[in-house]
């Protein structure tokens, strides 16, 4: 299986300019638990630089899957201070639900269309998984520390791993505006 890993650039993401070609990621939407994070950071769409700007949950700094059915993704995002205020809540007690529901998109830049698309996303689908466990504990936390890239809005780093719950759903990928493929995530049981 191929992996796909991809770093984004936060100041692109926080302060998108056309002439620059940086991936670009946003969280759209994110529910751990019962808690479900503001979508509260608003940005410019990479593939409609002049439309109206987007509300997301964060911007990624990067985000690994290791391409097999069962195996989880991990993202990195810069988040805000509410949201910063929830995660740091949800890491410091005893989950008894570790449920995650997410979307996101991840933008390329295509240098012979010369334009962005995406390169790997959740069809605006809610993903469902898990939060995945690392021995006994689980792979999610947030800096308490504000990020450096772009100092103002406040923004903070915030990591999750998620294993697919099992179901059999869809990541999609693609690797130029008209290459694109959709690769199963999870394994449907019973």
């Amino acid at each position: 299986m191929a992996e796909t890993s991809i770093p984004c650039s936060v100041t692109q993401g926080f302060n998108f300019q056309k002439d620059a070609q940086d991936a670009v990621g946003h969280v759209t939407a994110l529910k751990v638990g019962d808690k479900e994070f503001a979508a509260d950071l608003e940005v410019t769409d990479p593939e409609n630089v002049s439309g109206d700007k987007v509300k997301v949950v964060g911007i990624m700094s990067n985000i690994f899957w290791n391409g097999g059915f069962a195996e989880g993704i991990s993202l990195s995002c810069q988040i805000s201070t509410v949201n910063k205020t929830d995660a740091s809540v949800l890491t410091n007690s005893e989950l008894s639900n570790t449920n995650v529901e997410f979307q996101f998109n991840v933008y390329q830049f295509d240098p012979v269309e010369k334009k962005y698309f995406k390169a790997f996303h959740s069809n605006d689908t809610a993903l469902l998984g898990l939060v995945e466990k690392s021995g006994s504990e689980l792979n999610i936390s947030v800096s308490q520390e504000a990020g450096f890239e772009v100092a103002n809005p406040l923004n903070f780093d915030f990591s999750v791993g998620v294993n697919p719950q099992e179901v059999k759903q869809d990541l999609h990928l693609a690797f130029s505006v008209s290459a694109k493929l959709a690769k199963g995530w999870g394994v449907q049981v019973g």
